[in-house]
């Protein structure tokens, strides 16, 4: 059964990892910079510094996925149009997006500079771990906009095909942010120790180069010419910026609920210590890591299935769809099996304080649980969106995590004592619901599709 299984699907397993590989580098670039923040201040301060990174990186997480998803709308746009062969409405997609864009990373900088900065004193945090939080948020919250330009151009590439590059300079970034940190972190070459907000200027630093060497790639590139042509920097178009938004907008709010979700859980981790809330921060990381390759795997089945869409290719249009959800599965297998038998060795990655350890493992065992329901909720939301459906994957979206999942999470954390441990508890049920009906919502809508044939 397997065998004919990998026949019939074969072709498109190639070509969606093809495609999905130099995407899910970049996708996990995204991750590393906070992972890396997370394991400097863990071995270079101490844990309430790590504590300060928990809080400030569920609390910008939120901020900064809310740019990711308007940026994300640019995306099948892109492959449908190119599907499509009309080459010229691809400029104009893109001029659309980069005002946009940036208009987003500004606004989204004020928020957090004149709201978020103010609110945190009153979260109900360890004092100390506020002390050392706000310079950190206050630097990240300048790098989301030129976060936002690396995005608009890495969106564009990416949905016309051409995913290596921006991997690339994720990587030689995130290397750079990593170098940079620890300098800045423990103080070297006569600079003074930073503390936490050395990671904050070296990913501020980071993000202004990506940006720069992502812009000159795609502006100067000979691949792109014939997108080009009706690409203006001044140019708004409120057709075209309507189209970007109502899709960037519906996934903006589906990653949004997922991550305030984690993001809660972190807030309500800090009311109980900084112990739990370190253990946190490590527990979502880690977990942060494999999601984000799902995530890589989910952006390129909305290409792939923005492409069929766009060919009225239908048949192969499912048949991509539930390859990219094979592949998933076999991977979060792998991981949720990895979380599972090294729960005692991994936390040791970012911090040797034995009490955060002990609890972070824990967390890793429950993180292991739902792999599964991460990676294919994610990639439901990659071929819906692919289609252009955003609207009712939004609405599963925050039933599954703000009626499901932090309410079961608080139960059973502090109405019935499981402490840290029921927080997690919560967050797995809130993943399993979207997980089902997500891929309920794929069922119904490609099967339609196919009856057009």
């Amino acid at each position: 059964m397997l065998s004919k299984i990998y026949t019939k699907y074969k072709p498109y397993y190639k070509e969606n990892l093809h495609l999905a590989l130099p995407i899910v580098g970049s996708q996990v670039g995204h991750t590393l910079v906070h992972m890396a923040d997370s394991i400097i201040v863990g071995h270079f301060t101490d844990t309430t510094q790590l504590a300060a990174v928990s809080l400030v990186n569920s609390i910008f997480i939120l901020i900064m996925v809310i740019g990711l998803g308007i940026s994300y709308g640019l995306t099948p746009l892109i492959a449908q149009e190119n599907g499509r062969g009309n080459y010229e409405a691809c400029g104009k997609l893109l001029s659309n997006s980069l005002i946009i864009n940036i208009l987003v990373g500004i606004f989204l900088y004020i928020v957090v500079h004149f709201g978020v900065l103010l609110i945190i004193n009153n979260l109900n945090q360890t004092p100390a771990v506020v002390f050392y939080a706000k310079p950190y948020l206050g630097l990240l919250s300048v790098s989301i906009i030129p976060l936002l330009i690396f995005q608009t151009f890495k969106q564009f590439a990416e949905g016309l095909g051409f995913t290596k590059q921006a991997m690339f300079i994720s990587i030689w970034g995130n290397a750079l942010n990593i170098i940079l940190g620890i300098v800045f972190v423990k103080g070297m070459f006569g600079i003074n120790s930073m503390g936490v907000s050395g990671v904050g200027l070296s990913t501020l630093i980071d993000r202004i180069l990506m940006a720069s060497v992502m812009a000159i790639y795609v502006l100067r590139s000979q691949n792109f010419k014939k997108y080009l042509v009706n690409f203006k920097v001044t140019l708004i178009d409120k057709v075209t910026a309507i189209k970007i938004i109502k899709i960037g907008a519906p996934v903006a709010m589906q990653y949004s609920f997922e991550i305030s979700a984690f993001s809660g859980a972190a807030v309500l981790a800090g009311t109980i210590g900084a112990v739990e809330q370190a253990a946190h921060q490590i527990a979502i990381s880690l977990a942060s890591m494999t999601y984000m390759i799902a995530s890589g795997v989910a952006s390129a089945a909305t290409i792939k299935t923005g492409n069929n869409f766009g060919q009225n290719n239908f048949n192969d249009l499912r048949k991509s769809a539930i390859a990219s959800y094979h592949v998933i599965l076999l991977f979060m297998c792998c991981t949720a099996v990895l979380f599972i038998l090294a729960h005692n060795l991994m936390p040791f990655i970012y911090t040797d304080d034995l009490k955060v350890v002990a609890i972070a493992s824990q967390l890793l065992i429950i993180a292991g649980f739902f792999q599964l329901f991460d990676g294919t909720q994610v990639v439901g939301l990659g071929v819906l969106r692919g289609l252009g459906d955003v609207n009712i994957p939004t609405f599963i979206t925050f039933l599954a995590y703000w009626v499901v999942g932090i309410p079961v999470g608080y139960l059973l954390g502090f109405k019935l004592g499981l402490g840290v441990n029921g927080i997690w508890y919560g967050l797995t049920f809130g993943l399993l619901t979207a997980s089902i009906l997500l891929f309920l919502r794929f069922q119904n809508k490609t099967k339609a599709l196919n009856l057009k044939l």
